[in-house]
Parts: C-alpha cells; sequence; structure tokens
C-alpha cells in the first residue's frame, strides 16, 4: 500500500482490533513482554526548561530559570544513581532514552549506562519539541552520530522529546536507520508504521505508566506509580493468559530518582518479578522478537 502525498496516522497505520490478530508467541512460555524506558535528558540554562516544579513569584517568567534547572540536576547528580543501583539490584537491563547532547554534557552518567549494558535508544539531541526544530533531520543526524560515537553502534530506537512529531518525522527517522519508536502510544503490541522508507515498528510506550504523567502533571503521591503500576501489570497479566501483550514503564532521575519515591518503583518491580512467566526485556530486544513473530 502506497502512502499519499500528505499521509494522516491512520494512513500509515490501518485500524486494527488487538483481538482479531494472529497470535503472537513469547519464548519459554512467557505471556507477556516488560520493558523499562530511563530517559536522560540535558537541559540548558540557556533555554526554557522543558518542565517546571517551581512558578516564578508573581508569575513573571525568568531566564535563566535556576531553580527548575536545579530540579533537574539533582536527578543528573544524584537520582539517577538511584535507578541506575535499582536497575542493579533487580537484574533489570533498560532502554536508556538520551538526548545525544548527554553524551557530551553527562558522560559520566552516559559511561555508567553503557558499562551496565543498557540500550541507548536516541531521544532528540537536546530536550525540546521536534516540531520547534529548524532542521529535524539535522537533528536526527546528530542524535545517531553522538551516540554511535559513544557506544560503537547507532541506535536502533527513537523517542522523541515529549513524544513530538510532525507529519514528516516518522518518514525522517526512518531515512536515518531508526528501526523502531515509542512516540506512538496507541496499542498493547507492537505495530508497523509505513513510512516512505520502509515501516519502522511501534513498540508499546506509555504516557499512563509514567512519571511525568502522574508526578509532574497530575501531581498524585509518590506511591502512585506502584499501585498504578501494580494494577496495569495485573490486568494485562490476566488478559494476556489470551493475546500477548507488552507494558512499559518510564522513568525519569528527576523524578522517580528522589527519595520519597524510589522504593515505590522497587516495590513495582518486586511485584512483577514474582510471576515467572513474564520476560523483562529492553526496546530492541522486543523489536526483534515481534519481526520474528511476522517472518514466520
Amino acid at each position: 500500500m502506497s502512502l499519499p502525498a500528505d499521509p494522516r496516522p491512520r494512513d500509515r497505520v490501518p485500524y486494527s482490533a488487538i483481538v482479531d490478530r494472529p497470535p503472537l508467541t513469547l519464548p519459554g512460555g512467557a505471556r507477556m513482554a516488560v520493558w523499562t524506558i530511563v530517559n536522560v535528558e540535558d537541559w540548558g540554562i540557556e533555554r526554557a526548561m522543558p518542565r517546571t516544579v517551581l512558578p516564578p513569584p508573581m508569575g513573571q517568567a525568568l531566564l535563566p530559570d535556576l531553580p527548575n534547572w536545579a530540579w533537574h540536576e539533582y536527578g543528573m547528580r544524584v537520582g539517577f544513581w538511584r535507578l541506575h543501583e535499582c536497575m542493579r539490584r533487580f537484574g533489570i537491563t533498560p532502554t536508556f532514552a538520551i538526548n545525544g547532547l548527554v553524551c557530551k554534557t553527562y558522560p559520566r552518567v552516559a559511561q555508567a549506562a553503557l558499562d551496565a549494558g543498557w540500550e541507548f535508544m536516541g531521544h532528540g539531541y537536546f530536550q525540546g519539541p521536534m516540531h520547534k526544530l529548524d532542521d529535524q533531520a539535522q537533528a536526527i543526524a546528530d542524535t545517531v552520530a553522538a551516540i554511535k560515537s559513544f557506544t560503537g553502534r547507532a541506535p536502533r530506537g527513537w523517542e522523541s522529546p515529549g513524544l513530538t512529531e510532525t507529519a514528516d518525522t516518522i518518514d525522517l527517522l526512518a531515512a536515518a536507520g531508526i528501526e523502531y519508536v515509542a512516540d506512538w502510544v496507541l496499542d498493547d503490541q507492537p505495530v508497523p508504521i509505513q513510512t516512505r522508507h520502509g515501516n519502522v515498528i511501534s513498540v508499546p510506550y506509555t504516557v499512563e505508566l509514567n512519571d511525568i504523567t502522574m508526578m509532574a502533571l497530575q501531581h498524585h503521591r509518590g506511591d502512585e506509580m506502584y499501585l498504578r503500576g501494580v494494577e496495569h501489570f495485573d490486568r494485562l497479566y490476566q488478559e494476556s493468559e489470551h493475546v500477548t501483550r507488552v507494558m512499559a514503564i518510564s522513568v525519569h532521575p528527576y523524578i522517580s530518582g528522589v527519595p520519597h519515591r524510589i522504593g515505590h518503583l522497587e516495590r513495582l518491580y518486586q511485584h512483577i518479578q514474582s510471576h515467572k512467566d513474564v520476560v523483562i526485556w529492553t526496546g530492541e530486544q522486543i523489536l526483534d522478537w515481534y519481526l520474528t513473530q511476522r517472518s514466520r
């Protein structure tokens, strides 16, 4: 099927009911897959902050925005290391969604992820929306090049900052060699996205089980990650008896890496790992499994 001149999302991803699809089979009798995405970003003090925890006095915008820059900087100096230890403790290899610039501005963080064997996924060159870039293709190329130079291999996956895309972004990502994306949060299974350069696979991501949504936007208590995560997992686990499901957990060092939240994330992993017929994978492992299933 060829794409129209100005494709809409439904042109790229035709509707498909999950109950109507051919079965997907995980190895070893597993019934569902879980992947964790650790998002690490560069918040330049010269720019407006991507998110804020403290509004300026009297609502007057301020640059440089030191309080909110420091909120994020705590995550890089302290919070990341709590997440790093959490992943080590539970034997989890996460997918590392990284701004390309982080390889230069926080090499200690990037090296720790590399040494631990984490999968590196492109997350823009710096933390800013794709639709505000003057040249998306160049920003994608710069991100891929930065990660390849640091790790020795180009990223296979991509998560746009804030999941932002224009109508052309997915074509540009495919042209740059990206094989899967996390921006299209529309299913519990991987889905092929048609582009002008072949299919890119959407690996199920999450806006609901994402600490940005829960804590920075909805302002829930710290235990919301555990409470919502357990309910989310339990329902997918129940449904996966009949139809294979994929679950994502998305965290940020300056949010989930703080003292009053990290324990709730650990409790969630304890609950998930108490179920032996669940695989805990990276994004590229889910991609490779799905491609093998669909090639049969």
